[in-house]
């Protein structure tokens, strides 16, 4: 019987479940990055402790590796009025070949017919190519060169649960310091935390830091539907990994150092790579308990939803009970939540 307990409570949905109020949901980020609230979750001795971000230094040891993601987020979300005049949301989600034709999600798609226009400007609008399924289309964008458009016209796409429109402070506060490459429709948020100032402490104290890409996509929301979880099909995203990361990650392993992924996203970066050996390429690779980490030795992570792939990641990497255990005195304690919230170390 204890047995197929726990059987049961490492596949079923339910089970990675946990009470959040609303209140701790939060909606802007503190003012200066590196001094959110940090958790840290000893896996070996099972505690907690309570530390603010910038003494992660603290944990780090010389000639450890930090990997970073140095994705970029676009402003995605276009609003423009369908030649009626009624207004219109697009979501930018994945260009074609043809730089100008995009994949984009569009409320009230039904309304819409092949051939209709968006009009975003007097200079800039989209036609409507192809519908497809889940409100998801083709348009072909007209009006000069796109992505000066979209930078002029587009907006940063905060997550749905953060409830407000974006500011002007949002292009600053939901993008790393290190962004770099432009492709993700979303931050990768644990790296949210760092400051150049940290990173800089971090090398002079002989930490390393590498950096892989991986664009982060509007699929990192969709919601686990089935109760069973290993029938959850998750979603692709596009990775890249320098030639002098992989020759870090190889050195560290070699000294006996730790490889610390700075995210979600990193960790399924890496253990893609530790499977496919593969430094390019579309990652759908699906983390849930149990589960062999094969590169990654400690993780730098923000608090994640309930019964989400990305709660399943944390779970498979310190094991269920004690991520939610550690959740549960996170709420207790006030700790701020999802992507503009507080920090979770896990060594």
């Amino acid at each position: 019987m204890e047995f197929r307990d726990t059987f049961l409570g490492m596949y079923r949905l339910s089970d990675y479940d946990y009470h959040l109020p609303q209140e701790l949901i939060a909606k802007y980020p503190v003012e200066q990055r590196d001094r959110c609230r940090l958790m840290v979750l000893d896996r070996k001795k099972k505690s907690i402790d309570h530390r603010i971000f910038k003494d992660i230094e603290s944990y780090l040891q010389e000639g450890d590796l930090l990997v970073l993601n140095d994705t970029k987020v676009i402003p995605a979300r276009l609003v423009g009025k369908k030649e009626t005049g009624a207004s219109i949301e697009v979501f930018l989600l994945n260009p074609t070949q043809d730089e100008n034709v995009w994949e984009v999600l569009i409320k009230n798609l039904k309304r819409l017919k092949e051939g209709n226009r968006i009009i975003f400007a007097d200079d800039f609008y989209a036609e409507l190519l192809e519908k497809r399924e889940d409100g998801k289309a083709v348009v072909k964008f007209f009006g000069g060169e796109l992505k000066e458009k979209i930078d002029r016209y587009g907006q940063i796409p905060l997550p749905p649960y953060i409830e407000r429109a974006p500011e002007e402070k949002d292009k600053e506060f939901y993008q790393t310091v290190f962004a770099k490459k432009e492709g993700a429709v979303a931050a990768p948020t644990a790296g949210l935390h760092f400051t150049n100032e940290l990173l800089d402490n971090l090398k002079q104290k002989g930490i390393k830091i590498g950096y892989i890409t991986l664009h982060v996509g509007i699929g990192t929301f969709k919601p686990i539907t089935t109760q069973d979880i290993t029938k959850h099909k998750i979603h692709q995203e596009f990775y890249q990994i320098p030639k002098e990361t992989v020759h870090m990650i190889e050195q560290t392993k070699k000294r006996g150092n730790s490889v610390i992924a700075v995210g979600t996203t990193v960790v399924r970066t890496l253990e893609t790579f530790a499977r496919n050996r593969k430094t390019e390429g579309f990652s759908s690779l699906y983390i849930y308990p149990p589960f062999e980490f094969k590169l990654v030795d400690k993780l730098v992570t923000n608090f994640h939803l309930p019964k989400s792939s990305l709660l399943l990641l944390v779970s498979a990497f310190a094991e269920r009970q004690f991520v939610l255990k550690a959740y549960k005195e996170a709420v207790e304690k006030k700790y701020r939540f999802f992507s503009y919230g507080d920090a979770m170390f896990i060594i």
